[in-house]
């Protein structure tokens, strides 16, 4: 809900429709995930992940009820946003490994598989949900009380967090001590061509392909004319197609490597027919194939990577991917931005596809000279 109402607000109450904003506002969002690295991965390696859980969600939360607090007071401007994303990515940077790799603690290795899965699909559940109603909340009272609602929300998680059955759960899987430091991680990831792979698809995909904010905002807007309904539900049909990726990947065995060359290219695909649709509900079409095979892509990546890593690296190995999926946006969402201002939304989409092309051709590459 509240990065629905953000965008919005970004798009449509403190700019004039400029995707360049929105993509600044993006970039410094996720930004963090690179800029903060080093300690990320090792903070997931070395603390309780159940206590910094708990201590990031909460800020996450706070940050949440102040930007919905001067947006009800109509106090907010644009900088205010900037910097509240900025501090908001800065905690998501290190949650976002700890919360990943927490997963093993939960269920253990035998199932990791499984449960990155359907931890995918309750996320994906809830960006179907939220989207739809984030569109009638803003519609109805406006953005503020949209992110008001997520601050609110926090307590839930804290209070999930707070009630876990300590004896339940695996620490095996988790190192007491994390040996070394990032750099040990980059030298274990040059060591195995599979993972480096990986990265490089990351790369290209978080970099120019996962702008979903910048590529149905300025569609829906620019092209197709709607207002928060249309966009809160076009947001909510890419995440359909999202949940039946994931749903999909939770009943499968472990993944194999040659699904993502698979999933790059019909997810480049998607993006070539989006670009063309002449109409909303066309273009939602096409977002059920974006959203279905980029959920597949990120959680087979996911997957493998926790899976063939020992755990004493997990945490650091998983930063690398979280920062090199979502910390290349910085890079992409700007110029992705600006494509949508000068030459126009569809041409952005063709980057997207772009994008997914050239990751499947890495996938291929791999698969063709590995030994």
């Amino acid at each position: 809900m509240q990065r629905t109402a953000q965008d919005w607000l970004v798009l449509t109450e403190l700019t004039h429709h400029s995707a360049t904003a929105l993509g600044v506002v993006m970039g410094l969002q996720f930004g963090p995930q690179l800029l903060l690295l080093p300690w990320t991965g090792y903070a997931a390696d070395r603390f309780d992940r159940r206590k910094l859980l708990m201590a990031t969600q909460a800020a996450m939360g706070v940050l949440a009820l102040a930007l919905g607090f001067l947006v009800i007071t109509g106090r907010v401007q644009l900088w205010h946003v900037d910097v509240l994303a900025f501090l908001s990515g800065c905690v998501n940077a290190i949650d976002s490994p700890a919360r990943q790799t927490f997963v093993s603690d939960l269920v253990g290795d035998d199932d990791l598989s499984n449960a990155v899965a359907l931890n995918s699909t309750s996320m994906n559940a809830a960006q179907m949900i939220g989207p739809s109603v984030a569109g009638i909340v803003i519609a109805a009272v406006g953005s503020g009380w949209a992110i008001l609602i997520n601050g609110a929300s926090f307590g839930a998680v804290l209070a999930s967090l707070f009630y876990l059955r300590m004896s339940e759960l695996h620490p095996n899987t988790r190192a007491s001590q994390a040996r070394g430091n990032l750099v040990e991680g980059f030298r274990y990831v040059r060591s195995r061509p599979d993972i480096w792979a990986i990265l490089w698809m990351l790369f290209l995909i978080g970099t120019f392909g996962l702008n979903f904010p910048i590529f149905i905002a300025t569609m829906s807007v620019t092209i197709f004319h709607g207002g928060a309904n249309q966009y809160g539900l076009l947001t909510s049909v890419l995440a359909v197609g999202a949940l039946a990726g994931a749903l999909l990947a939770a009943g499968r065995d472990k993944p194999r490597f040659g699904i993502l060359p698979i999933a790059a290219a019909i997810l480049g695909i998607g993006f070539a027919l989006a670009a063309i649709m002449p109409n909303a509900w066309l273009f939602g079409v096409a977002l059920v194939i974006i959203g279905l095979s980029g959920l597949t892509f990120t959680t087979a990546t996911s997957s493998l990577m926790q899976l063939s890593t020992p755990p004493v690296m997990r945490g650091r190995v998983m930063a690398l991917r979280l920062a090199i999926g979502l910390g290349a946006t910085p890079i992409g969402a700007p110029i992705v931005g600006w494509v949508a201002d000068t030459f126009g939304p569809r041409w952005a989409l063709g980057v997207g596809a772009a994008s997914g092309f050239a990751a499947a051709a890495v996938a291929l590459r791999y698969l063709v000279t590995r030994k």
